[in-house]
């Protein structure tokens, strides 16, 4: 178990031992310390760049039923493999689009030259289509009345009830469809 604040020394050294442009997955479950553990990284591995899956979201115009049933649905991930994943894993600059759920439109976009570790960071990184192009998959796993203590601690009462009800059973049911935590090479528990 490691604190939020430090990156633990296993990780440290795989990621150390990775080449310069290595891509690396950080999913896992909501709450877990995905986000704080790829900032720490960006600190111990000057001139990383990170990219959040949850930039990726399908637009409400696309979200059919066929496409909600998949595990992973949720997440446009045809869009970021083809304007991320793909140039990021080519060493090539790309523009990071990132998706707007209030406003369902895409952001002005930025645009990014992969670093000497590029992380990408959250839930559904690591679906079958794109878990081939990462040097390193890391699960972040959290204890449920953690996860749940964080979660109304970020976003209250009602952001509690639509993780219970929508968000942990669509990220749950992608874990077990998609073998995430098995396609993973570490698995970590942050306190």
């Amino acid at each position: 178990m490691s604190s939020l604040n430090t990156l633990p020394p296993a990780l440290h050294a795989a990621l150390a031992a990775l080449p310069a442009g290595a891509l690396v997955a950080l999913d896992g479950r909501c709450a877990a310390g995905k986000t704080t553990l790829a900032a720490a990284i960006c600190t111990a591995f000057p001139g990383t760049v990170t990219v959040h899956m949850d930039d990726f979201y399908l637009p409400a115009a696309r979200r059919t039923p066929q496409r909600m049933a998949q595990p992973g649905g949720n997440i446009h991930w045809e869009r970021f493999l083809e304007e991320v994943l793909l140039p990021m894993g080519r060493g090539q600059a790309f523009v990071y689009t990132p998706f707007s759920c209030q406003s369902q439109a895409l952001q002005p976009g930025t645009v990014l030259t992969p670093g000497r570790l590029n992380i990408i960071e959250g839930s559904y990184s690591c679906l079958p289509a794109l878990r081939p192009h990462y040097a390193l998959r890391v699960f972040l796993d959290v204890e449920r009345a953690e996860q749940l203590r964080r979660i109304e601690a970020r976003g209250g009462a009602e952001a509690l009830a639509a993780f219970q009800k929508q968000w942990i059973p669509r990220e749950e049911a992608y874990f077990a469809a998609c073998g995430v935590q098995a396609c993973c090479q570490m698995t970590l528990r942050m306190a």
